[in-house]
């Protein structure tokens, strides 16, 4: 036969164009369609539900997760938020020598949920270029509801050692020897009498202050001052440390370094004691060594501590640290940085100082940290900036509530939720004094993380929202902040809803930065006052490709508009923003901007971030599922305090007094 390679030659080379071209088709047709794979459901709180799902394929993104949710029993479904499409962004800082590209799926919250109830969930995958794979997740949930002292088990009655009325029986002098049977000297290591599963310990009025250079001190804490726990109560049968309700319980650590090392328990309560006079008042984990789980801390006070509760531990799950009261030792008087000369050496409480570090910090999934009041710290609240994330889905910062805590005169930041993963929510918090930033994501790991109804006020350095080392995935939603957005940094998959921005007449500073890095990002519904005087006022960066993954900023990229309509004409952003002013507010003056007064500390008590009903941010929001229902009007407010519905309460619901005052 004869070879006839060159017989047709111009019917043979279209052939293998098309044949290319159909081979080229189907190969991106399948790069486009969504595979599902595996699925993770996070540990509920107490409030909310969250779901990690990865995928392959879905090159063009366009696949979305729909996700409805009802109390079981009930017959109709209630829409959520979809859940947030991630991958593909490059997270880190090189000085740390963090780089981590997210993987691709999607991962979401289904949100404002009733403790302790039963709820089925539907999660639906879909994509117009197909979908495979098991793509419908139906499941039946319940949330949390806070841990309570087991009621069948032992009550064990402790007592100091100045103790002189009569006791309740079984009774012990110190929480070692109730909570271990240890006696004195050597023999407090000896644990003949260890506390079991279901315990409960009532601590009586006094005060339990070691005497760490007594070899035989009675509260057995020899050298260190340091209550050493590390029993294992069960979700059922929790072992709890109880005030007795004679009277003030305190536990005071004299300038030691650590007062209580819980890092190797499992399910404790500590309600009603205040810790007070040393570095770290609960050591709750270290990284990659060990920590506690199931933690809770709750209506306590902690005073002149350096650090209040602290895990840095990825296997440390599911802590609850809800009304307690946290003061540290910073400067109470002033505004101060923590980095460089600002105001010159003033006394112990310079600005080259950290006498306080932070109030809570954190790692690992299924904290809930709520109705706290925390002051004078470096910051407040936080996920430990721990880097790259373990692989292990269950030893990851994900499932973190933080909301509802009064947050006062901070050094750097209200809440930094830096290292976290995923289904990270951070609502309805107040924060009132801080020199670097607000609220922190620095970074996120693909989120998202969900900033929703938070106040703020009175940030020297203009950033509302600290978004570097290049993080993404995140949703701003409803935040009222008295001040302006000024970060600079990269950031990715980012999503600006209902929120309310208001300069203070900072010089030469903008009122809104979007520093977008990747193709995907929104924002509308906003509103902002501008700075006056000041022509830079909307600054926006959006990559000149729709690239997924992160890369530096350069001058050329940014462009900035002097208006708000100048903006929206340029960038299609921001359809249905508004400028506004502060007569939106029934009664709200910014603070002062004069560089003399920049260190001025404000109270909440004197602020009033109610809007006043008629006002122009009165239902000019966009309708978020789960986030404004039952909303007033003829549709959602912009901010985070919705004109007739109640403001939260912010801090310990056991403080009805001011906790930061003049």
């Amino acid at each position: 036969m004869p070879d006839c390679r060159g017989c047709y030659p111009d019917l043979v080379t279209p052939m293998r164009t098309l044949v290319s071209l159909v081979l080229l088709a189907a190969s991106s047709f399948g790069q486009n369609a969504v595979t599902a794979g595996r699925f993770h459901v996070d540990p509920p709180t107490l409030e909310n539900l969250g779901f990690a799902w990865d995928i392959n394929g879905d090159e063009n993104r366009n696949a979305q997760v729909k996700a409805e949710y009802r109390k079981t029993g009930e017959g109709s479904w209630h829409a959520a938020l979809p859940l947030l499409r991630i991958g593909g962004e490059q997270i880190g800082r090189d000085r740390e020598n963090l780089k981590y590209i997210v993987p691709h799926g999607f991962a979401g919250s289904i949100l404002n949920l009733t403790p302790g109830t039963e709820y089925d969930v539907r999660l639906t995958m879909s994509d117009p270029d197909g979908a495979s794979g098991e793509t419908t997740k139906s499941l039946t949930l319940r949330t949390r509801t806070e841990p309570q002292p087991y009621q069948g088990g032992r009550v064990i009655h402790v007592y100091s050692p100045e103790w002189k009325g009569p006791r309740q029986e079984p009774a012990f002098t110190g929480l070692m020897e109730a909570y271990y049977g240890a006696g004195l000297g050597d023999w407090s290591v000896v644990w003949e009498g260890k506390a079991k599963p279901g315990d409960t310990f009532l601590v009586h009025a006094g005060l339990y202050r070691p005497e760490r250079l007594n070899y035989v001190d009675a509260l057995a804490a020899p050298f260190d001052g340091t209550f050493n726990m590390v029993l294992k109560g069960t979700a059922e049968r929790p072992i709890t440390i109880k005030a007795a309700g004679d009277g003030e319980v305190i536990f005071d650590g004299a300038g030691n370094h650590i007062l209580f090392d819980v890092m190797g328990t499992a399910h404790h309560i500590f309600d009603g004691i205040t810790f007070r006079n040393t570095d770290v008042a609960m050591l709750a984990g270290k990284k990659e060594l060990i920590g506690a789980t199931n933690l809770t801390v709750k209506n306590c006070r902690f005073e002149n501590v350096g650090f209040g509760i602290w895990t840095e531990y990825a296997g440390s799950r599911e802590f609850y640290i809800a009304d307690n009261l946290i003061i540290g030792r910073d400067d109470r008087f002033r505004v101060l940085g923590w980095t460089g000369s600002r105001w010159g050496d003033i006394g112990p409480y310079s600005s080259h100082q950290v006498v306080s570090y932070y109030g809570i910090k954190v790692y690992g999934p299924g904290h809930v940290i709520a109705h706290n009041a925390i002051a004078y710290f470096h910051d407040a609240i936080s996920v430990s900036t721990y880097g790259t994330p373990e692989s292990d889905l269950n030893r990851q910062a994900a499932a973190i509530d933080i909301y509802e805590n009064d947050m006062h005169l901070l050094n750097d930041d209200y809440v930094e939720t830096d290292g976290g993963i995923r289904n990270i929510r951070v609502y309805r918090n107040r924060g009132v004094n801080a020199f670097h930033g607000g609220y922190s994501s620095q970074p996120i790991f693909g989120g998202p993380v969900y900033f929703f109804r938070n106040l703020l006020y009175h940030v020297q350095s203009g950033t509302s929202f600290k978004l570097d080392a290049r993080p993404a995935g995140l949703f701003m939603y409803h935040n009222t902040l008295i001040g302006e957005q000024s970060v600079r940094s990269p950031n990715g998959n980012v999503h600006w809803r209902n929120n309310l921005f208001l300069g203070r007449d900072t010089p030469n500073r903008g009122i809104m930065t979007w520093a977008n890095a990747t193709g995907v990002y929104s924002s509308d519904y906003n509103g902002f006052r501008p700075n006056r005087g000041v022509d830079a006022q909307y600054n926006w960066m959006a990559p000149r490709e729709k690239l997924q993954t992160l890369y530096y900023n350069k001058p050329e990229d940014w462009k900035a508009f002097k208006t708000l309509a100048e903006f929206q004409a340029a960038t299609g952003q921001e359809k249905h923003g508004i400028e506004v002013d502060f007569d939106i507010f029934e009664k709200m003056t910014p603070p002062d901007p004069a560089p003399m007064k920049r260190y001025t500390v404000y109270h909440a008590m004197d602020l009033n971030f109610k809007l006043k009903p008629g006002g122009k941010a009165v239902d000019k929001g966009e309708r978020l599922p789960t986030i404004n229902d039952g909303y007033t009007g003829a549709g959602p407010d912009l901010g985070a305090l919705e004109v007739g519905q109640p403001v939260p309460h912010y801090g310990p619901r056991w403080i009805t007094w001011q906790p930061f005052y003049r």
